[in-house]
């Protein structure tokens, strides 16, 4: 048999990614290496700068990945299109090797995904089921402790006060032309929850996923350098030097029954949040009991890397060139800071308030950690406060707000959800 090696390496080539990058790569053009360049920045900002690594690394490579050309013969390991007829009803054409249609699905289900989808798109189907993010909230659950918001609850008040640019940021996002599921998946960014951020928004606006997303754990990430500056613009030096009292011991008993009325009122109260905040107290309740130590570590540790790999990774993907750089994606980047900014003063008005109406006993600066940023606002709030007076700890007092903001975000979600969803 004659074997023409010429041949051979001019399709070797031609099958080759850098063939498709040479003849305009791929069918998102330019797009797709910008969004490989903007992966690799990603990728800088979480190794180096430490910017949420956890997650950042992953979303950073998932994008990579789906924004490199897919060889001929080969099933991209993202496909978008495979997704827009899922989610929008419409009909999907399965090509062969050589582009040609060899079958036309009416009708996408999730089977359909694993047969004919990538890797990635196989890790995003626990996105859109909403399922990462509640196994998220299960190990964020089993890792707080609530008693100090348990021994003060007017705490919960400034929870709620900093869910202020939610909404602030819907009628923003309503106002510039976005669409009442867009603007309420945007809003949300406020609430500085990045799992409630994605659960929310798989449900209402799919296609925004990736710039939300990057926007919403970006800003957490950069607390440390937004909140500080509205702490000085918003409380005096006199009240951020207020020393807090130590608040009263909670029994254990407290903290059992906490997660089960929580679940049981939320649920009763806004069904559409159910998954997210029954999760949540479902993995306190392993922390609490003390008698599911096993499950509590589970939950803690190996099934939240786990989950986190294939969230982060899942998220990243859906940055695709010809969606993500668009004109929307700076509206929510902008509007994103503009909410993540009104939270944290919702917060401070609200600690200022309650420091007057208290004679002064509590520290307004615990207010910014209502964010639901868990636990850096608190840290974060802490660190201002002893930067007015070093002998200050407010770590402790910054944690119940901070805790409230866990459950007035993920409330705020499934508000928002019942009203749009």
């Amino acid at each position: 048999m004659n074997i023409n090696i010429g041949e051979v390496l001019l399709n070797l080539w031609n099958d080759s990614g850098f063939s498709a990058i040479i003849n305009g790569f791929g069918a998102g053009g330019w797009q797709n290496l910008v969004m490989i360049i903007i992966g690799c920045v990603l990728l800088y900002l979480g190794i180096v700068k430490q910017f949420e690594p956890l997650l950042l690394v992953g979303i950073a490579f998932g994008c990579i990945l789906s924004n490199l050309p897919p060889v001929p013969g080969a099933a991209a390991m993202y496909n978008q299109d495979l997704w827009n007829a899922y989610i929008n009803g419409s009909a999907y054409q399965v090509l062969n090797e050589a582009g040609e249609v060899i079958k036309t699905i009416e009708e996408i289900h999730f089977t359909d995904i694993i047969h004919y989808g990538g890797l990635l798109d196989i890790f995003y189907i626990g996105v859109k089921a909403g399922l990462y993010p509640c196994l998220i909230f299960m190990g964020v659950g089993a890792m707080t402790d609530f008693g100090p918001l348990l021994s003060n609850p007017k705490s919960l008040l400034l929870g709620a006060a900093a869910q202020m640019g939610v909404f602030a940021a819907f009628f923003g996002a309503v106002a510039l032309g976005f669409t009442g599921q867009e603007a309420a998946s945007i809003g949300i960014i406020g609430g500085a929850d990045g799992p409630t951020a994605i659960f929310l928004t798989t449900k209402l606006a799919p296609h925004l996923l990736g710039a939300i997303a990057v926007a919403a754990y970006s800003y957490m990430a950069l607390i440390p350098l937004i909140q500080p500056p509205f702490m000085k613009m918003l409380t005096t030096a006199k009240q951020r030097k207020i020393k807090m009292v130590q608040t009263r011991n909670v029994s254990k008993t407290e903290k059992i029954i906490f997660p089960i009325l929580v679940t049981i009122f939320v649920a009763l109260l806004l069904p559409d949040t159910a998954p997210l905040v029954g999760c949540l107290m479902l993995g306190n309740l392993f922390k609490e009991t003390g008698v599911t130590d096993r499950l509590s570590d589970t939950v803690q540790n190996a099934l939240m890397n786990i989950v986190t790999i294939l969230l982060s990774t899942a998220v990243g993907a859906t940055m695709v060139g010809s969606t993500f750089l668009t004109v929307e994606t700076l509206k929510i980047v902008v509007l994103g800071v503009c909410a993540f900014i009104l939270s944290t003063c919702g917060g401070l008005v609200g600690g200022v308030i309650m420091c007057k109406l208290t004679g002064g006993k509590v520290n307004p600066l615990i207010g910014s950690a209502g964010v639901s940023a868990v636990p850096m606002a608190a840290r974060v709030a802490n660190k201002e406060g002893q930067k007015a007076n070093p002998s200050n700890f407010l770590l402790m007092h910054a944690m119940g707000p901070n805790v409230a903001g866990v459950i007035g975000s993920a409330i705020a979600a499934g508000f928002l959800l019942s009203v749009f969803g």
